[in-house]
């Protein structure tokens, strides 16, 4: 039992690789995503709203497979199998945080802006300094479900053979014939999720001196 816990101590480690990862580049870049689908220029608009449609519209474990497969396929390149994952985890949730922001955005009454035109303010000024604590605020519990899921979601890197949490549960359930492994397993997953929880409720207190 101690062997098998240190190898789920190993295997969550990985799984919090994973989400930490697509956090840190999936969350930035979710931000481009969105600039970019509520562009005046109507082509990116279109190409933007595309992508997102096609994240949101195909399973994360088919982008997976796709994205540790196609390199090769196409262009007889290789890429890492924890690799691959990060970049598919990114651009997927990439797609799901940019929707989580414009819904937050367009919440924003438009006099906002135009108050901030009136003080001079650029676009770029208005919207990190003015517009974005105040979207944060807004979507905080959408941003706090869908980390949750990412969670979870860390489980299909299995897909393309990357030793994460579950992986390694499976494996220990398969040679022990026991179920256990995997309910042990679930209790990482739970202890992960309630941590995840937490910190947002903490934020959405932290926040709260926005109005709006």
């Amino acid at each position: 039992m101690t062997d098998f816990l240190l190898q789920l101590l190993e295997a969550t480690l990985v799984t919090l690789k994973i989400f930490f990862l697509t956090l840190i580049f999936s969350i930035p870049l979710g931000l481009l995503v969105v600039k970019a689908k509520l562009s005046r220029f109507k082509a990116l608009a279109a190409i933007t709203d595309l992508y997102i449609m096609i994240m949101r519209g195909t399973p994360l474990i088919l982008q997976l497979i796709f994205v540790y497969f196609a390199p090769y396929y196409l262009f007889g390149v290789s890429m890492g199998r924890f690799t691959a994952v990060i970049v598919a985890f990114v651009v997927n949730y990439a797609a799901y945080f940019a929707e989580v922001y414009r819904s937050g955005i367009q919440s924003i009454p438009a006099g906002q802006n135009e108050a901030c035109a009136v003080l001079g303010l650029s676009r770029w000024d208005s919207f990190f300094s003015i517009i974005l604590p105040q979207v944060f605020k807004k979507v905080l519990p959408a941003m706090g479900n869908e980390v949750i899921t990412l969670v979870k979601d860390t489980a299909l890197a299995q897909t393309i053979g990357v030793a994460e949490l579950f992986r390694t549960a499976q494996n220990a359930s398969s040679r022990t014939f026991s179920t256990l492994p995997i309910f042990i397993a679930g209790v990482f997953y739970f202890i992960m999720n309630a941590a995840v929880s937490k910190s947002f409720d903490s934020l959405e207190k932290r926040l709260s001196y926005y109005s709006c």
